[in-house]
């Protein structure tokens, strides 16, 4: 752990993820409003997260398996450090959105 200075904020940004509620909810990142929609499979054992910028063009999508080995983050056609930032940026501002 000491050796990778990511994966503090990599573990942070994952209990982020845990702490989101399932379904949709808006939030801000950076100023900027998103819909947020968090959906569950396999029993939570896999979690998608997409999130658009309303009035905006800014888009996040990723994934998260809970493997035997450990979680694993997979961002959607971006990079790790977007979504990671993002996570840990994220303030949901309600719960109601949908």
């Amino acid at each position: 752990m000491a050796g990778n200075p990511d994966h503090l904020p990599l573990a942070q940004a994952l209990a982020r993820l845990a702490a989101l509620p399932a379904g949709s909810t808006n939030g801000i990142a950076e100023n900027r409003r998103y819909m947020v929609t968090k959906t569950l499979f396999s029993g939570g054992r896999s979690v998608k997260l997409v999130a658009k910028e309303l009035g905006g063009s800014d888009y996040i999508s990723l994934n998260v398996y809970h493997l035997s080995s450990g979680p694993r983050l997979i961002p959607c056609e971006m990079s790790r450090v977007k979504v990671v930032h993002f996570l840990l940026v994220l303030r949901i501002t309600d719960q109601d959105a949908a």
